[in-house]
């Protein structure tokens, strides 16, 4: 390999029809940006597996590389927030989408897609985090700031994935009670390893009965799936309760009336982790290196090579993967 080549995931388009393959590509082929960054780790996400099979929602124009996480060293910058040497997280925005992303040894980003990498953190426990851990963040301090711990569960859905299973953890650090909602019956140790008290099967709060409003059950939520889930979590709600949603892999749509936000003050609240302002990224991405960062972080992920990814997509594609999957750009 010559000094300005790397291996990077590449997906290409022909007719209609992908193809996903490891390539050398050169420095020189990268997007102009204020930090090249040598990655080391980066991890997988649901939105990386749609733009690995041509969603044009997520990603425009191919060839392209995902990734919309990664963890590394600035190489060389044109900035004066950051210089070679300074070890640095990028998440979100539009690595992975239309910007070549962190399935590759290297990256080019402007100097505001990143944030210093908190010295309680190691790259890998940063990468087991990444958009996952920043959206559960993010979610957690919105709902915070209104329910507090004593007042009552709190429920989350999509349990086993990224965002599911880091918000179980970071709510139980932080002393609420928890109630998980998974497909997987398999998976209730897990749960329960990570702080969950109740787990309840997606089936059974599915399959509540369509009514404007439901028994009052939880003080707040964290939805990650949309649809009927988040439908029947909003209807159950106890007055003052908070819901904030993040993820529409069951649906987008929302079939409600306002019973449960004028008769109960519920309150709706949108996570948009892509674009959140950079003082907050800052105050999440410390509070996760330290009060908030899950006991045994490493052991919450799987770590995986550029030649492994496929077969993870195709897993994640289907909803059986678990935590988090870490790439290792060494490996």
């Amino acid at each position: 390999m010559k000094e300005k080549e790397f291996l990077a995931y590449v997906v290409e388009e022909t007719d209609g029809i992908y193809k996903r393959s490891v390539k050398l590509k050169s420095i020189d082929e990268l997007p102009d940006g204020d930090l090249l960054i040598k990655v080391y780790y980066s991890s997988l996400n649901y939105k990386d597996a749609l733009s690995a099979i041509g969603n044009k929602g997520v990603t425009k124009n191919y060839p392209h590389t995902p990734g919309i996480d990664a963890v590394g060293e600035v190489v060389s910058s044109r900035s004066n927030r950051f210089k070679a040497g300074d070890k640095v997280i990028v998440t979100s925005y539009d690595l992975g989408m239309n910007t070549d992303g962190g399935f590759a040894q290297y990256i080019r980003v402007p100097e505001g897609w990143a944030v210093p990498l908190p010295d309680g953190l190691t790259m890998k426990e940063a990468m087991v985090i990444g958009t996952a851990g920043l959206t559960a963040g993010i979610s957690v301090l919105r709902l915070s700031e209104l329910v507090k711990p004593g007042d009552g569960p709190i429920i989350v859905s999509g349990a086993t994935g990224g965002v599911g299973s880091l918000s179980i953890s970071i709510l139980n650090k932080m002393g609420y009670e928890v109630t998980a909602i998974t497909g997987k019956a398999t998976e209730f140790t897990f749960l329960k390893d990570l702080g969950a008290k109740e787990i309840i099967l997606r089936k059974d709060i599915e399959g509540l009965e369509d009514r404007p409003l439901l028994k009052s059950s939880f003080a707040g939520a964290i939805d990650t799936v949309g649809g009927v889930i988040l439908e029947n979590i909003i209807k159950s709600t106890k007055p003052m309760g908070v819901v904030t949603c993040c993820g529409n892999v069951a649906s987008p749509k929302l079939n409600l009336t306002v019973f449960p936000f004028i008769l109960r003050g519920v309150s709706l609240i949108g996570i948009d982790s892509q674009n959140y302002p950079m003082s907050y990224r800052e105050k999440v991405w410390n509070k996760l290196s330290l009060e908030w960062k899950p006991d045994s972080l490493e052991e919450m992920a799987s770590e995986i090579s550029l030649s492994e990814l496929d077969h993870k997509i195709d897993l994640i594609l289907k909803g059986q993967l678990k935590g988090r999957t870490v790439l290792n750009l060494a490996k």
